[in-house]
């Protein structure tokens, strides 16, 4: 069949047109969805009360952060699970960590990973489908929970009173596209040099000054990190402490001390068979550093670990597609929010599999879960806390509806002991390899 079969024709619009005024209060509708935008006509104001924000398991984790306009999510998320608990344990209410010092790191180890891909697909055309791959986001702010993870176990955190926000964080766009034509560039003399068959001495002393300029636009736009914490504060009861001389790495590993290797990404990617360990090692951030990986498991698995370890009063990194079913003022997460179908009179529903099969899906963000509501056994709504601050939601914390849980979570971090025996032992057998393009990447 060729394309030409299908040329559009005047009496092809005639019956469009014939079609679209003779459906049933097309008039109205035409009149309600102009004036007021799709979302506004098509929500369900029973939202509000299906999601009212009142928890059985709540945990009290203070104000929220905020990235403001960066794709931090991914190291936002994993500082919260870190900085609440410190706060419990230590006693400090809204303690928090420096994302930017994680931030500027996995600019450096990010650059350097990417010149190891470069020459290593050097042989490859540019349009092969892993090397765009890499090329499409050399410099890009999102990330994986394992990427974060890495960063943590390799630069250790300091708080965020040694190392603050400042403007070019909180706001990446000229950064990544600076850091974006600096990689493309290097990329195209790596491949050039290979292709003109440069020793490795010469390839390797020209990558070392590549680095070498990323950690110099890297320290301009944030500042170098420290390499010492210096950190004073007052606990809840007035009570001053002080920590100094330590390095950030034995900041981490004597006051957190979380081994981040006992925690497993457990997905829900139901195109995928299941009880299947997978990597994506397109998406690895450090050079030797921890790997990522995912176990992919039925929902029901996702849902009981995350309780489990709520009720033990640790909150759950989780990513998902927030940019579905969501509204963004009210910090509603219902599958059921927008009801598409229904105001357009044609089927719009994809179950989750096809979604992510077709490219409709995508891990958009991570937030923390920090509370469910139960009925008996069976949950009802989540309490998610977020990294857009404190003027979204309810004071930045949103309601999630289970059935949102559902369609649009795809990733849980959680202690590997609220797995099964026979699950954990999943966790012994190679890896299956994802491609770049996967849709868990």
């Amino acid at each position: 069949m060729t394309e030409d079969n299908h040329q559009l024709t005047t009496e092809d619009f005639t019956q469009l047109h014939q079609e679209f005024t003779d459906a049933p209060k097309s008039d109205v509708l035409s009149k309600i969805i102009t004036q007021n935008g799709i979302n506004q006509a098509a929500q369900d104001p029973e939202a509000q009360v299906r999601l009212n924000p009142v928890f059985s398991v709540d945990l009290q984790t203070g104000t929220v952060t905020n990235q403001k306009q960066s794709g931090r999510c991914w190291l936002f998320s994993l500082v919260n699970t870190l900085r609440h608990q410190f706060a419990k344990k230590y006693q400090v209410k809204d303690f928090n960590l420096s994302q930017k010092y994680l931030f500027f790191w996995d600019k450096i180890e990010r650059a350097n990973i990417f010149y190891d891909r470069m020459i290593a697909t050097a042989s490859r055309p540019a349009d092969d489908r892993e090397v765009e791959a890499y090329l499409s986001f050399p410099g890009d702010d999102g990330g994986q929970w394992a990427m974060a993870a890495a960063l943590v176990q390799k630069y250790g955190v300091v708080p965020v009173s040694d190392f603050p926000e400042t403007a070019n964080v909180e706001n990446t766009g000229a950064f990544d596209t600076v850091m974006n034509r600096k990689l493309r560039i290097d990329a195209a003399k790596l491949r050039e040099m290979i292709h003109d068959g440069k020793s490795d001495d010469e390839i390797n002393a020209a990558r070392k000054q590549m680095l070498s300029a990323v950690y110099r636009i890297t320290a301009y736009s944030f500042g170098e990190p420290p390499t010492t914490v210096d950190f004073a504060y007052r606990d809840d009861d007035k009570k001053y402490h002080k920590i100094s001389g330590l390095s950030p790495k034995a900041f981490y590993d004597q006051y957190f001390g979380v081994d981040l290797d006992d925690y497993v990404v457990v997905s829900n990617s139901p195109e995928k068979a299941y009880n299947k360990l997978y990597s994506l090692p397109s998406q690895n951030n450090v050079a030797g550093g921890k790997q990522i990986e995912f176990l992919n498991l039925p929902m029901s698995t996702l849902r009981q670990a995350t309780i489990a370890q709520l009720k033990d009063g640790e909150t759950v990194w989780f990513g998902n597609d927030v940019l579905e079913q969501m509204d963004r003022k009210k910090g509603f997460l219902d599958s059921h929010l927008y009801r598409y179908s229904e105001l357009f009179d044609t089927d719009l529903e994809m179950d989750k599999a096809t979604r992510l099969k077709y490219h409709q899906a995508a891990v958009s963000h991570a937030m923390t879960f920090t509370g469910v509501d139960l009925n008996g056994d069976t949950p009802t709504k989540w309490k998610v806390e977020n990294s857009w601050g404190d003027k979204n939601g309810e004071k930045g914390y949103f309601t999630m509806n289970d059935d949102w849980m559902d369609d649009y979570v795809y990733e849980v971090v959680v202690h590997k002991k609220y797995l099964s025996d026979d699950q954990q032992a999943l966790l012994e057998q190679a890896p299956i390899e994802l491609p770049a393009w996967d849709s868990l990447a």
